[in-house]
């Protein structure tokens, strides 16, 4: 399983900002640049960060991009899910019927297993964990 691109700058411009100040904006330009993100594919992935109600945008000379919840709040998980939808290891996670060899599949509870692991793990680490292990780091 790989993340998109997508989801990788979404994840790197949510780390910008939680590492802002609480109510601090930034320019999309300005994330562009210190997260090495293309200013046009920023742009796209704003908007849909915004509409999963993890960012608030605003416009004008005192406007930018702000986190819509505290860092603690905000989990890689949903993230992650906000750009590239639920976690899938496999088709069958979603949807059992998908197998066609249905209950009696001996790598349906493997697939399951992980894919609960890698959720469970993606919500436990949130962006005020991410930026004290950096601190640290």
């Amino acid at each position: 399983m790989q993340i998109t691109r997508q989801a990788d700058y979404a994840l790197r411009a949510i780390y910008y900002l939680a590492q802002l100040g609480p109510n601090q904006r930034a320019a999309t330009s300005e994330i562009a640049e210190q997260q090495n993100i293309p200013p046009s594919f920023l742009a796209k992935i704003i908007s849909q960060l915004s509409i999963a109600g993890l960012i608030h945008t605003s416009r004008g000379a005192r406007g930018g991009v702000s986190l819509a919840k505290p860092p603690h709040e905000i989990t890689v998980l949903e993230v992650v899910e906000a750009i590239d939808g639920p976690i899938m290891l496999n088709e069958c996670t979603q949807s059992p019927d998908a197998c066609p060899f249905g209950e009696n599949c001996a790598l349906h509870p493997l697939w399951c297993d992980a894919k609960s692991e890698l959720v469970e793990r993606l919500r436990r680490a949130t962006f005020a964990n991410v930026a004290a292990t950096s601190a640290a780091g």
